[in-house]
């Protein structure tokens, strides 16, 4: 078994930073878990209190049956891959791959076996006499994958092993690294600040903020049912619209829209003032959405155009959300989410409509809204405000 439980981690350093606060989350064997947040959230020291290379504070780590909390790395049956690959330079791939095995002295013809089996694998077999100086950065990249996987341990880790590549090859890397998981089948933590990696390989998501967890889910339920305005806000791309409102008489009005409530809101209850939230991908043009669904007349001022979807930006007629979990999420965004979510004093939203649609900038436009699925959120405490809240680890 190879399931990793942590309980209640938590690493204070000694000059009274406090990285990680609590943290309780349970691995299953098996399974790609993503550690994901914004720069400094604690996620590579989580990795780093597993692996064994930073001392947990307080709580315990139990990987498979063992409480490996203050044992050595070498004894907890881990392998981990680093950003920077960490290739001896003067090795051929054939020896990089064996060094570990051979420093824990296994004989000569099982580490053979293993290297050729893990070659096999990756595809490494013609390259086994080459240095790293003379492959290619996904090549390298195998290699440090195949160095941890010839240890055949209980668990990967794995700390932002991509992010030294181009984009389109870091697209490619990421289908073999799930490929190879479903077929090892072997339990992986894996770090990332890059949210569309953590969606794209994680069978579940850790999202993290100044050391804190604040929901643990499927890629599909942190994006469809947050559990906060943080993951609201840093889940998705483009980001989520975000926006004060009001609600009362089955309506939400919010920028001199007024939209109906479906039925079972979990806010149609009585008069509020709340934080609506609605995703991109819920705005259509008018003319692709069945008439059930209301509309609102906007004038976009910035069209772009990415093939099978167009992004059209426009301004509302309402103050930017300024919060503690917004302002996180800004700063964690990419160049265009953020200049979507900080460009002025007014909000600004996003609507992800077919591609097909030509829309030229300047000029009133229809969009429809599903209001089915709208999301809302406490203006005290950035909670979601939903019929059953997706938090649990």
């Amino acid at each position: 078994m190879g399931g990793i439980r942590l309980e209640k981690a938590t690493k204070i350093y000694p000059n009274g930073v406090t990285a990680l606060d609590a943290v309780t989350l349970d691995i299953r064997d098996g399974e790609f878990m993503v550690l994901v947040g914004p720069s400094g959230c604690g996620k590579s020291t989580l990795l780093r209190m597993i692996a064994g290379l930073e001392e947990v504070t307080e709580g315990s780590i139990v990987i498979g049956d063992r409480d490996v909390t203050r044992l050595r790395p070498r004894d907890r049956d881990i392998a981990m891959v680093f950003q920077n690959y960490a290739l001896y330079p003067q090795m051929t791939v054939e020896d990089n791959l064996g060094f570990g095995l051979k420093l824990r002295r296994v004989p000569k013809p099982e580490r053979a076996r293993r290297v050729r089996g893990v070659a096999a694998t990756l595809g490494l077999e013609t390259l086994m006499e080459r240095r790293p100086g003379l492959l290619s950065g996904g090549q390298r990249q195998r290699v440090a994958m195949g160095r941890a996987m010839v240890r055949e341990p209980t668990a990967f880790l794995m700390d932002e092993p991509l992010s030294n590549l181009d984009a389109k090859l870091r697209v490619s890397m990421r289908a073999e690294l799930a490929r190879l998981h479903d077929r090892l089948g072997v339990t992986t933590v894996y770090v990332t600040h890059d949210q569309v990696e953590a969606m794209t390989l994680g069978q579940r998501v850790a999202v993290l903020r100044d050391g804190v967890l604040q929901q643990c889910d499927t890629p599909q339920r942190l994006f469809h049912d947050p559990t906060n305005l943080f993951v609201a806000a840093f889940i998705g791309s483009p980001s989520m619209n975000v926006v004060e409102a009001r609600v009362s008489d089955g309506r939400v009005e919010f920028a001199g829209f007024s939209l109906p409530l479906p039925a079972g809101s979990p806010v149609d209850d009585g008069a509020r003032d709340v934080i609506l939230g609605i995703r991109p991908t819920d705005l259509r043009h008018a003319a692709d959405a069945p008439p059930s669904e209301p509309r609102i007349s906007v004038r976009p001022d910035l069209v772009e155009e990415l093939g099978g979807v167009t992004n059209l930006l426009f301004p509302i007629d309402a103050p930017r959300v300024q919060t503690d979990a917004t302002r996180a999420a800004i700063e964690a965004a990419s160049d265009d989410d953020a200049t979507l979510l900080a460009d002025d004093r007014r909000a600004r939203f996003c609507a992800s409509i077919d591609g097909r649609r030509r829309v030229v900038p300047g000029e009133e436009l229809e969009l429809a809204v599903d209001h089915r699925q709208l999301h809302f959120f406490d203006p005290a405490t950035g909670d979601a405000i939903s019929r059953g809240s997706g938090a649990g680890a």
